[in-house]
């Protein structure tokens, strides 16, 4: 008797996150802006980048590899920075603003429904734009698929990761949107640069490299690099990218309010 009086409140909780899952899937699509910038924009960057010559040339100060090569992973790392912390933030963070998260409290969807919901959604968004940009570069510009599959996938989803607990840090800490755009778009740059959007972190002097690849994005484009050669990337860059995912998603969940 007891168990047929418990079974629906725990299935309840299941199907409510199941429908809140969906629901925030028909948002995220129907928003052009972020399905642009998230799964458009970094394959477009590697188009633009891979038609200028020289980025097809091989380069000694990278090692004899060209160009595009390396900016594979830069845009790879590009798609997780902008569904990180220029996308989901702000989203999030108006939730709460307009007190949505409040109200589902007081429902069997718990707020932490959406969160789990929104990081899945950009997640699997960076992931099938790392996917695309993984193709465009190997059937239009010849880039080699990485050799070392397995070691480029456990690097891909342990930056993704780390890119979503410091996309979390940013509503954690704003108490408007905002504040969540300003705060997204003041880490946004020098996670970009870290990733080597604007200098590939093989081409960075020495002292500056060892620097980067402390940063959870200078951390992920070494092991991603490394991968994508044909060795395991290195145990201590994922070691960082590992530190990175745990402190910040610690720090998110300890700060973060829902109203």
């Amino acid at each position: 008797m007891s168990a047929a009086v418990t079974a629906p409140h725990s299935v309840a909780p299941r199907g409510a996150s199941a429908a809140v899952l969906r629901a925030e899937f028909r948002i995220f699509r129907r928003e052009p802006g972020s399905l642009f910038w998230i799964m458009a924009f970094p394959t477009v960057l590697l188009a633009i980048l891979g038609s200028i010559p020289s980025f097809r040339e091989p380069s000694d100060s990278l090692g004899g590899l060209r160009s595009v090569d390396v900016y594979v992973p830069v845009t790879v790392l590009l798609s997780l920075i902008m569904a990180g912390l220029q996308a989901m933030p702000p989203l999030i963070t108006g939730y709460r603003e307009r007190g949505i998260l409040r109200r589902m409290s007081a429902t069997p969807v718990r707020p932490s429904a959406v969160l789990g919901a929104q990081m899945g959604i950009h997640g699997a968004a960076a992931l099938v734009s790392s996917l695309l940009s993984l193709a465009v570069g190997r059937l239009v510009f010849d880039v080699t698929l990485p050799r070392q599959a397995l070691g480029y996938a456990i690097a891909l989803l342990l930056a993704i990761l780390c890119g979503l607990a410091l996309g979390a840090m940013v509503p954690a800490i704003s108490r408007t949107t905002k504040a969540a755009t300003a705060i997204g778009s003041a880490v946004f740059f020098p996670m970009m640069f870290c990733a080597g959007v604007w200098l590939p972190v093989q081409a960075m002097p020495d002292s500056l490299a060892r620097i980067v690849e402390i940063t959870p994005l200078g951390a992920a484009a070494q092991a991603l690099g490394e991968a994508a050669a044909g060795n395991w990337p290195g145990f201590a860059h994922l070691g960082v990218l590992a530190l990175w995912t745990v402190v910040l998603s610690a720090a998110a969940a300890r700060w973060f309010r829902w109203e």
